[in-house]
């Protein structure tokens, strides 16, 4: 009888079979099968390691090879190379939408001031709220922001209840953050300033500021007096080096910034306007868009005065 333990058969051209030699039957059967067995078979042992055998069997685009490391330098510098491109294409589109939603909260910050303005009208008899410059404002707190913002450690820049207890506090339920636009992070000396937003000079009782700057104009002190609300703006964002009391005023017949509107979102002002609703306007023109540097700024021109004329087309109109 065949003895097949030692025997095994080969496909032949011919559709038949062939016997192996008992030898050659042996080495195919002692073969490893599988990587771990290869690397087993090629890897010295060292007892004297902490970190196993200082060689070994392993992969590559290349076939297998003995490598001391799992990784070559080509392949970390590639590896490093594929995480640096992704971090260049993810990075700026992070940015972008950490600036949007910075806008969408400065936004809603902008209506809930709205509506706490409007709803100070609705309960002192359409009367609307006082709107004081630096001196009256300091001396009385009698406004709709009582603080007085700087560059210095003023007790204003931080002092949140000089908003919470100011005229339009209770009618935002004593919330301060709305004052403030996400995107304005320049500290005082002092900490973190508390305030952005700015309310339009020609709109409220500006009380001893009155027809000081734009005596031509139609100061607004009733709701019912803004005959075209969707057209007048309110409330804005504004540029933190010209920001200190709550008055946002330029005399329009001089074309040049005193006060200059921020440009926080992209280069883009927020808005809300005597109707409630609220805009995002880009500046159009580079000098308007100005870097915060931390320090009192000079009035400059409004030149060309693009930027200018759609700001005061939505501040007020002439006396008839």
């Amino acid at each position: 009888m065949l003895d097949v333990g030692c025997w095994m058969f080969r496909g032949s051209r011919l559709g038949g079979f062939s016997p192996l030699s008992p030898d050659k039957a042996n080495k195919r059967q002692s073969r490893p099968r599988s990587f771990r067995a290869i690397r087993a078979r090629a890897m010295p042992q060292h007892s004297d390691s902490d970190f196993g055998p200082s060689d070994f069997l392993r992969p590559s685009a290349f076939g297998f090879r003995i490598s001391s490391f799992a990784f070559t330098l080509i392949e970390l510098l590639v590896v490093i190379g594929i995480i640096a491109l992704l971090a260049a294409l993810l990075l700026p589109v992070l940015a972008k939408s950490k600036a949007k939603a910075q806008g969408v909260t400065c936004a809603n910050n902008l209506q809930q001031l709205s509506l706490a303005w409007a709803l100070y009208a609705e309960d002192n008899g359409d009367w609307l709220v006082n709107n004081h410059g630096v001196p009256e404002t300091l001396a009385r707190r009698d406004t709709w922001a009582n603080n007085v913002e700087d560059w210095q450690s003023s007790d204003d820049n931080t002092n949140i209840t000089y908003l919470t207890d100011s005229d339009l506090g209770p009618y935002a339920n004593g919330s301060a953050r709305i004052y403030k636009c996400p995107a304005d992070r320049e500290p005082a000396p002092n900490g973190p300033r508390i305030r952005s937003m700015s309310m339009n000079a020609m709109v409220g009782d500006p009380g001893e500021l009155t027809n000081r700057f734009n005596p031509l104009y139609v100061q607004f002190y009733k709701l019912a007096e803004v005959s075209n609300p969707s057209g007048i703006f309110v409330f804005l964002d504004e540029q933190a080096d010209t920001l200190n009391d709550g008055f946002f005023v330029n005399r329009l017949e001089e074309y040049s910034w005193g006060n200059v509107p921020g440009s926080y979102h992209n280069g883009a002002v927020n808005l809300s306007f005597a109707d409630g609703h609220e805009e995002s306007h880009r500046w159009v023109v580079p000098g308007t868009v100005r870097p915060v540097l931390r320090t009192r700024i000079d009035k400059f021109p409004a030149s060309p005065p693009t930027d200018f004329d759609w700001l005061k087309a939505r501040t007020s109109f002439k006396k008839p």
